[in-house]
């Protein structure tokens, strides 16, 4: 990886072995010159299809070496000859590939629209299944956890692209989606009773602990998980770690909420024992929810009580119902005097 092996001690301003540097290139260049020998055959003793296997080759060959700019117009050099529809739509997700890479998201959308447009004219099975995991991979990178939970858990049986990582950690990044984002009677029914899961997720550290305490209300239990998927598995992930204290604190809140819908009330003493922090805490973390709307209760510090206060859903639905009746009276009114004019 030469090419990229230059670019980040350009970026991180790190000494640069020249010597190590020597070696990769004239590697790369032995390699490529192989790629060019095969092209020249190609075009003397063979034919079309044969050219653009060794020039996909060659692309691919820039693509792992991080070479951005030769992969890139390799690839687009060949999606303007005239190939099959199923390598023109494996070129695409190679293109998705260097998206991730690099941290291009608008490059990864623009290719993934591109990805859906040429599946739909005649994409197999196996690639409309690799589509739903790179498009999940792009929704959870953007912090669209819904989305990507639900283009994670349709293909947790089809799994098959290890190209853009393993099994394991598909597995984790559906368990971690899904529990930021799903309904309770959901997460039991498609992650804590799935047999893709539960076959292996055993192996992953942390992740069953964090996924049955919450289900199970051993909060304590989760406070302590919830941590430590913070420091393994958030803060080493390419796609989450920018996320890290939106999840965090999303998690927190899922928590409390879970427990308050429990009781009509309960001690700031008894939540702060359930949680296995102090009161101090409790109080400090229940406010700003509160006062943001994000939880609905009342901490009364005289007494030392919580006080939840569920909110009304049909008065909800009138409200907007009202709301929405003005806004359009309004209009009408706006557009009667345009008539009369």
């Amino acid at each position: 990886m030469a090419p990229f092996y230059k670019q980040v001690t350009e970026e991180l301003q790190l000494p640069l072995d020249q010597a190590l540097l020597k070696k990769m290139d004239e590697t790369n260049k032995e390699e490529l010159q192989k790629f060019d020998d095969r092209v020249s055959d190609a075009e003397q003793n063979q034919g079309e299809t044969e050219i653009n296997e060794a020039l996909l080759g060659k692309a691919d060959y820039y693509a792992m070496i991080g070479d951005r700019d030769n992969a890139l117009d390799s690839y687009k050099g060949l999606l303007e000859k005239s190939i099959t529809l199923g390598t023109r739509i494996d070129i695409v997700f190679a293109l998705v590939r260097i998206g991730f890479f690099v941290d291009d998201n608008v490059m990864v959308r623009s290719n993934i629209d591109k990805l859906k447009e040429l599946v739909e004219q005649g994409g197999d099975w196996d690639r409309r299944n690799r589509l739903k995991v790179y498009e999940g991979v792009y929704l959870m990178s953007i912090r669209d956890f819904k989305g990507a939970a639900s283009q994670f858990i349709d293909t947790l049986s089809t799994f098959t692209s290890t190209e853009i990582m393993s099994y394991h950690d598909f597995v984790k990044y559906t368990v971690l989606t899904s529990i930021i984002s799903m309904q309770r009677v959901d997460i039991k029914k498609k992650v804590l009773d799935a047999p893709e899961i539960l076959e292996v997720i055993s192996d992953i550290p942390y992740l069953e602990d964090y996924m049955t305490s919450l289900y199970n209300c051993n909060y304590a239990q989760f406070f302590r998980a919830l941590a430590e998927i913070e420091q393994t598995h958030l803060r080493t992930s390419r796609y989450l770690h920018p996320h890290i204290r939106y999840y965090v604190r999303e998690m927190r809140i899922v928590a409390y909420a879970q427990l308050l819908e429990s009781y009509r009330s309960l001690t700031i003493t008894s939540m702060a024992q359930a949680f296995g922090v102090t009161e101090e805490y409790i109080d400090k973390e229940l406010y700003k929810f509160v006062a943001a709307g994000r939880l609905n209760c009342v901490i009364d510090k005289v007494n030392g009580i919580i006080e939840t206060n569920r909110p009304d859903a049909k008065n909800a639905q009138y409200q907007t119902v009202i709301k929405q009746g003005d806004l359009l009276l309004n209009r009408v009114q706006k557009l009667s005097r345009v008539i009369d004019v």
